[in-house]
């Protein structure tokens, strides 16, 4: 399969020129790949929010929750569904099959929602949304103006800034959270009312069927046609001054003459704080498959544009950017790249003593990664930190495909000094092909398996692995064609000053004394056995991501000012904190797509980046100081990426338990028991047993007879009540672009206490005013805790987050917790849901993928060497090679996630990978050499290329196992066990083997 003699040679040029092109290529390819922090993925969950205004828990049960479920179960590719039930509001999440279309399973429930609307409560609004990171705002700025109200800055937001911006390329939305909506208050005078006998109906009715603009339809006259229209539109506050409410023979009545018309605030239950004020902020949502860095580049320009466009005393203030932790976080995988590298070429050039042999693998890599570039954006990939993680980690793998292929042109030049370079070319390609395509394909085979991970861990491990066969693919074809070329120019005319000679007489002492690669092997064996059950255990590599996520709830009921006030303590704690750099805060709001309480929200904390402490460090002291200042606000502390994938996944808490039963008030009382034993569990915090209780409510029956022998209906009674307490909203005014609404509220409404309600009175169509204790009956009730069903069963939800322990043995010590202290009767249940359920099935998926590359690397060597005795001792030597990669793991305190299980993985492609070049070595030494001569001529003039390539390969990825940086910090525990296994598998390869090898003969 090699070049015919002197072939290289003879197209050297044609082959340069190639290797040219790819690295023009590949620069384009660089300049030009679309960048993000993960690979692009769709995920299989659908969210449905369902709002039908203040309506009780039960009633929005019984109404909405229920019927949704069941008709959305009918959706294709459907797992299970779960759903949080509140007052007037249901959110359902819907899980589907990975190889589900996301965008039919949305039409789907969008239609079948459609076709059950006459079944589910009326004037119920209903939001379908797909769940992916790009429903997450990419960057976030506050609107600041000192001498503006909230009123004029979010009328500026609208009208003026999210125009603009949402022009940019790839920008799918701009949110405007906050601020103030302008409204017309018509402020009714009781007196008055009751005075005159005119109702708050009639005052409805009249501001209703006054404000009209309609079509009267088309009108035809000579030829022309004419839109004739009925216009009694109110235009501003005179109109609506002025606007006639009766007309009689005795008087003309207006809106001004019963009611006091101004201009005010609407009200909200939403507030949101950055920078430490109260303004608007506009938040910046991407298209799914937009370029993160080209949006955020050209919202940038586009800010700067706005300042000049904009008042002057009104500027935009970035609070957040996805793009600066993105670019760090590549960065920093891209230094450890060119520093890996750097090492690597530093090992080749102590090992061969050759600055020729060095420039080789200097210019063979950068275009073996051009080659892998471009193949990369062939097939749709990005620059992330999975694609560009799978590059540094292959680093090493290339670098030895390089460094072997010289090594052995090295090794004929010595053997055979008075040759020429062309000929000792042509018999190092002739002598490796074989034995390089064997064992590139024992490296590539071990990544085909990860097509059965499933999940999101699944989805961007199988961009690694993938992104792992293209490198190392690349590489043997550039290694193949390429790197030969590079030699004969770069040595051409050049003599070699040593030799470099196989020494046999230490493997000859290692082989005379079997003891010694005996123990080695009981050692490995009882590493396998013993320290796997010992090792801290996760899921997803952490990452240090530099920012913080504060959820909190502060008691139920709790006024948007109350809330507020303690909101001002948390503000002071992070204005003192030195590593916050800035913050935003939603109150009655969260980032995402949730239902939210008014009494809850959250905090978006960015920390300095050249601070001392950790993330977690930073959020532990945080945590300590809001525990003291204001034990009632219930804190949550998460990080931004970790959260947007628990959320896309089912939980965005690492620990859930979930208990089901049929008795609601009996699952409350469950969840607060199993809550209080997790606090006690080392290693657990922001421990939450789940019930999140709405306000207390305000009951109000009225008596129909006694209202009808009265003159009034319920409707009636409950305009009045509604204008005393929050108004009516009744019309719109269109003020050039906005739209204004007109509320009719009592005076002082918004002070409205229990007392006041219990004690007011109902004006008569006569004008007669009646207690409402008359045709009502008041009661107040407390609130009502949320409901939570999966699959239609009720259940309790207990989430906690780990404070400085791994997953594992964390969840290990809560289920014998639970089991010493829980007793369920039947029919009740608990199973454990959040990271832990996904790290149970990724490590079963997992096994059987390191069993799968076991037997593919098996069947490989089978194939290339047709003996089964030999491929036995060739995987059973790669198998204890796994030995290394869990004592490196223990002794750095690595846990074991998925990361450093494809590290393990890794590992037996390696070791075969190398195996084999032994074995090769072994079958084409001198037929005159006995078996023993001929293991210890093999594994002797294999220890240079050994000793270079696991050197090369270590250096390579230390900086990745450093994990300095976000991005290396998820690819370090994938490099710790890689690290660990090449050192293990030198006394493998260079003691083991070659032992098994002389008893497989004997």
């Amino acid at each position: 399969m090699s070049l015919p003699n002197s072939q290289h040679s003879k197209y050297k040029f044609p082959l340069l020129a190639i290797a040219f092109l790819l690295l023009i290529g590949g620069i384009f390819t660089y300049q030009n790949l679309k960048t993000g922090l993960f690979p692009d993925i769709t995920f299989p969950k659908i969210k449905v929010i369902a709002d039908a205004g203040q309506q009780p828990v039960d009633k929005m049960m019984t109404t909405v929750t229920i019927p949704l479920e069941n008709i959305i179960r009918r959706t294709e590719g459907l797992q299970y569904i779960r759903s949080t039930t509140s007052r007037g509001s249901c959110e359902i999440s819907v899980f589907l099959d990975w190889n589900m279309d996301i965008n039919l399973a949305k039409s789907q429930i969008e239609s079948f929602i459609n076709q059950s609307q006459n079944n589910l409560l009326p004037n119920t609004n209903i939001s379908v949304e797909k769940m992916n990171p790009s429903i997450l705002p990419v960057m976030g700025y506050s609107l600041e103006g000192d001498n503006y109200s909230q009123v004029d800055l979010k009328k500026i937001a609208k009208y003026q800034i999210k125009p603009y911006l949402a022009a940019t390329p790839g920008v799918s939305d701009i949110a405007i959270i906050g601020g103030k909506d302008k409204e017309y208050q018509v402020v009714l005078k009781p007196n008055t009312l009751k005075t005159l006998g005119i109702s708050i109906a009639t005052i409805q009715n009249a501001i209703v069927n006054s404000n009209i603009l309609q079509s009267n339809g088309y009108l035809n006259d000579y030829n022309r046609l004419y839109l004739t229209l009925t216009d009694n539109a109110i235009d501003n506050i005179s109109d609506l001054q002025n606007l006639v409410i009766t007309n009689s023979q005795n008087r003309l009545i207006r809106l001004k003459d019963v009611a006091d018309i101004k201009v005010s605030e609407a009200k909200a239950y939403v507030k949101i704080l950055a920078n430490g004020k109260n303004v608007p902020l506009i938040a910046v949502i991407k298209q799914p498959e937009a370029n993160l860095i080209e949006v955020n580049n050209t919202i940038e320009q586009k800010v700067k544009e706005l300042q000049n466009i904009l008042p002057k005393d009104v500027k935009l203030v970035p609070y957040y950017k996805q793009a600066n932790f993105v670019n760090k976080s590549i960065s920093s995988i891209k230094d450890v790249l060119w520093i890996g590298l750097v090492l690597a070429l530093i090992v080749v050039i102590l090992f061969l003593r050759s600055f020729s042999a060095s420039m080789v693998v200097l210019f063979t890599i950068p275009v073996s990664l051009s080659l892998t570039l471009i193949m990369l954006d062939a097939v749709g990939y990005t620059f992330n930190i999975m694609t560009l993680g799978a590059i540094a980690a292959a680093i090493g793998l290339m670098i030895d495909d390089v460094v072997i292929v010289i090594e052995q042109i090295h090794k004929i030049r010595e053997e055979q000094p008075k040759q020429s370079i062309w000929f000792c070319t042509k018999e190092a390609i002739s002598h490796l092909i074989p034995a390089m395509i064997g064992s590139s394909l024992s490296t590539l085979v071990i990544f085909i398996p990860f097509i059965l991970m499933t999940g999101v861990a699944g989805s961007y491990f199988k961009v690694m692995a993938f992104s792992m066969i293209i490198a190392l693919a690349s590489s043997f074809f550039v290694t193949w064609l390429i790197a030969p070329v590079l030699y004969i120019i770069f040595s051409k005319n050049k003599t070699l000053k040593s030799k470099h000679t196989a020494k046999t007489r230490w493997i000859h002492a290692i082989l005379s004394k079997p003891i010694i690669p005996a123990l080695f092997v009981v050692l490995c064996i009882l590493i396998l056995i013993i320290i796997p059950s010992k090792l801290p255990s996760g899921f997803l590599p952490e990452m240090d991501e530099g920012s913080i996520v504060l959820d909190y709830n502060s008691p139920p009921g709790t006024t948007l000012e109350e809330t507020d006030r303690m909101l001002t303590v948390v503000n002071n704690i992070l204005n003192n904190q030195p590593e916050v750099e800035a913050y935003s805060a939603r109150l009655g709001t969260q980032m995402g797509f949730f239902i939210t309480e008014p009494n809850r929200g959250d905090y978006l904390i960015k920390l300095k980046d050249r601070r001392n402490k950790t993330t977690t460090e930073v959020s532990d002291e945080i945590r300590t100081k809001i525990e003291a200042a204001v034990p009632q606000l219930i804190v949550d502390f998460g990080q931004v990426i970790g959260d947007m994938l628990g959320d896309l996944m089912s939980s965005v808490q690492p620990i859930e338990i979930k208990v089901f039963g049929d008795d609601i008030a009996q699952l409350e009382d469950y969840s607060k028991q199993i809550a209080s034993e997790i606090e006690t569990v080392d290693g657990t915090a922001d421990v939450f047993d789940g019930i999140v209780i709405s306000g207390p409510n305000i009951s109000i029956q009225p008596n129909v007879p006694i209202l009808a022998q009265m003159g009034l209906t319920p409707t009636d009674l409950q305009l009045q009540l509604q204008a005393q307490i929050e108004g009516i909203v009744v019309s719109n005014v269109i003020e050039k672009e906005q739209i204004v609404n007109v509320r009719i509220i009592y005076p002082n409404a918004n002070k409205t206490t229990v007392h006041d309600l219990k004690n007011t009175t109902i004006l008569l169509p006569n004008g007669a005013l009646v207690p409402i204790q008359k045709v009502a009956t008041i009661t107040v009730g407390k609130g009502v805790a949320e409901i939570n069903r999966e699959n239609q069963k009720s259940m309790g939800v207990v989430t906690a987050r780990l404070n400085n322990r791994d997953l594992g043995s964390t969840l290990k010590d809560i289920k014998k917790r639970l089991a010493e202290t829980i007793s369920l009767p039947s029919g009740y249940h608990i199973e454990y849901g959040g990271l832990y359920e996904q790290q149970q099935k990724a490590f079963k998926e997992l096994l059987m993928i390191l069993i799968s590359a076991i037997l593919l690397v098996f069947i490989v060597i089978l194939f290339l060497f047709k003996n089964v005795k030999i491929a036995l001792a060739i995987i059973s030597t790669a198998i204890l090679g796994v030995a290394g990669c869990f004592f490196s793991l223990f002794i750095t305190g690595t846990p074991l996630n998925i990361g450093s299980y494809t590290g393990i993985i890794m590992i037996v492609g390696i070791i075969g990978e190398n195996a084999i070049f032994t074995y090769r070595q072994y079958q084409d030494s001198d037929a005159s050499l006995n078996h023993l001569e001929k293991i210890e001529y093999s594994i002797a003039a294999r220890l240079r290329p050994k000793l270079m390539t696991a050197f090369a390969a270590i250096m390579a990825l230390t900086p990745l196992a450093f994990g300095i940086g976000a991005g290396a910090q998820l690819h370090q525990p994938l490099a710790i066990a890689v690290i660990g296994g090449l050192v293990f598998a030198l006394p493998l390869l260079l003691v083991v083997l070659p032992s098994i090898m002389k008893f497989i003969k004997e």
